[in-house]
């Protein structure tokens, strides 16, 4: 079998025929565009429109603090790990106030901490991550939260699978 070579321009010196051209480059920039609106990036839409961040459902100073952390992957064994968290508090997780608003944090796979912030996403979802657009594979959702609890697991289902849902149980009535 021949392969096929398309050039859309034509040779020097020689005619092309008047429909060759067209009938060649119509389909080829039909589907570029097409595909074009297929890939975008995360809080983008399929046009490019960035989605528009909504706040977010807790204030960052609730996750100021120390706190017990411990995490599971089976939903049947949540309250054996909040246990394993409440006795974690003998060596407390720090969460600290970031200098531009955020909360100081490690993230998957990485020893040193980082400033992450809380963004509001879509369907009244609250993710904390790296400042961007709310869901990026990065992020991690906060499923629940309360003055004495919050739940998060990691966006991206492979770094999910490493490190399961994580709990964290505030160690002391005051905060950090």
């Amino acid at each position: 079998m021949r392969p096929i070579i398309v050039s859309i321009t034509a040779s020097r010196g020689r005619r092309t025929s008047r429909g060759a051209l067209p009938r060649i480059a119509l389909p080829l920039i039909a589907l570029s565009l097409c595909l074009a609106g297929c890939v975008s990036q995360p809080g983008e839409t399929a046009g490019g429109a960035k989605v528009a961040a909504a706040p977010a459902a807790y204030p960052v100073d609730r996750l100021v603090g120390s706190w017990g952390v411990a995490s599971y992957r089976d939903e049947k064994d949540r309250g054996r790990t909040e246990a394993q968290a409440r006795a974690q508090c003998k060596l407390p997780y720090v969460i600290k106030k970031g200098p531009t608003d955020g909360v100081i944090m490690h993230v998957a796979d990485d020893t040193t901490p980082h400033e992450l912030t809380l963004k509001g996403g879509p369907g009244g979802k609250t993710y904390l991550g790296f400042e961007g657009p709310p869901g990026d594979d990065q992020d991690r959702e906060i499923l629940s939260m309360s003055d004495n609890q919050f739940v998060a697991r990691y966006i991206n289902p492979e770094t999910n699978s490493r490190y399961g849902t994580f709990i964290y149980v505030r160690c002391n009535k005051g905060r950090a």
